[in-house]
């Protein structure tokens, strides 16, 4: 099965003339390729390089969770490091740090969150709230602080796939405290009426609804806030680009020509709108069967593929057709939560990690960066 785009981890050489050999040494390790970016780590993800003798000590940085890589890549680099002439062995640590990314038209941050991604699809049917709630528990996994929103308002169902019940407390009778599922900080209109309670409300009314559930939700120190969007482009996706600020946008497909139309319209709708677009999911790409093997693609072939060339960005993987994925969610206990180290939980954290690389290439939020410092007599 085809999972995200390739670029392989190679070592490029240093300038011969270097002769300060720490140099040479992060001149090594910055050159090395990050499979997840396809792009050199680069000297900013070098924190610290140290030489004693024939022995070098290295630190590295990503700015994005990945601690299901960190010890690949340390290996890569301390081969890369005991290249270097004049060094025979190394130590090397590596850790990740989660930054604010710039949003859209200056927007202020929201409060407890560091960044927002938005999940989106054009067409209902493809997997999406499955594909978003999965994405959060493999940033989760990959050691990130994680929350979703539904802001699906007619159709909520991260509830049911987080095995959420009850109302969330609220401290004052405004604002309202996440639930937890599965380690995730959650807010849903679900969360707040019955489950065979329709919403018969009119746009005006929804997009309260969601400015509401995102501004009155007490989000704890939040890396990422993982959004759930209903299908299509109407009144939810045009206050969140308007109003919300999203850090970057992820497109989720099947492989099939009707699909595919709509997750143009969604893509293009985020491109208007100044929202990054980090990746397209190509869900549904090919189901095997669970007694013979056969491998079919029901919906088509590669048009996620073709997708990510047509538009310039990035297909960040491919998930087969399984019914325990649908199992799992319906049973409260998504695939990455309930079965961690299976073969597609693996290919959901590979596209969290790939997710979180695109984000952490933009710009930072500065206005963020910093405290406000106040001056009193």
């Amino acid at each position: 099965m085809r999972v995200g785009y390739n670029c392989r981890l190679t070592v490029r050489t240093w300038n011969p003339s270097m002769t300060d050999l720490a140099a040479q040494v992060k001149a090594a390790v910055a050159a090395l390729h990050d499979p997840h970016t396809c792009q050199p780590l680069g000297e900013a993800a070098v924190r610290g390089v140290g030489v004693d003798g024939d022995r070098a000590a290295v630190e590295i940085q990503l700015g994005y969770p990945a601690a299901g890589w960190h010890e690949t890549l340390a290996g890569h680099v301390r081969a890369a490091v005991e290249a270097v002439p004049g060094i025979a062995s190394a130590v090397v640590q590596v850790g990740s740090r989660v930054h604010a990314h710039k949003v859209q038209n200056q927007l202020s941050p929201l409060p407890g969150v560091k960044n927002i991604i938005a999940v989106a699809s054009g067409k209902g049917g493809v997997g999406k709230s499955t594909t978003a709630v999965n994405l959060a528990l493999a940033l989760q996994a990959e050691g990130a602080r994680v929350g979703v929103l539904d802001a699906d308002i007619y159709g909520p169902s991260v509830p049911k796939m987080l095995g959420l019940e009850g109302k969330p407390d609220t401290p004052d009778g405004k604002k309202i405290v996440p639930k937890y599922g599965h380690g995730l900080q959650a807010m849903s209109i679900g969360l707040l009426v019955g489950e065979d309670t329709p919403m018969i409300w009119r746009g005006p009314m929804v997009t309260q609804a969601l400015q509401q559930l995102l501004g009155e939700t007490l989000w704890d120190s939040l890396d990422y806030l993982v959004i759930d969007l209903p299908p299509g482009t109407g009144d939810i996706q045009l206050t969140l680009a308007q109003r919300v600020p999203v850090s970057g946008a992820v497109i989720v497909t099947t492989p099939q020509d009707i699909a595919l139309l709509d997750a143009k319209k969604a893509l293009k709708m985020f491109e208007k709108v100044e929202v990054p677009v980090l990746g397209i999911v190509e869900n549904m790409a090919v189901h095997i069967c669970s007694k013979c093997g056969h491998a079919e693609h029901v919906f088509g072939e590669g048009g996620g593929d073709r997708m990510a060339q047509e538009y310039g960005v990035p297909l960040l993987g491919a998930l087969p057709l399984d019914i325990r994925i649908r199992e799992q969610a319906d049973g409260g206990h998504p695939t990455v939560a309930e079965d961690p180290t299976g073969p597609v939980a693996l290919i959901y954290r590979d596209i969290a990690r790939k997710t979180a690389a695109r984000l952490s290439l933009q710009a930072k939020n500065k206005s963020i960066a910093f405290p406000n410092i106040v001056i009193q007599e």
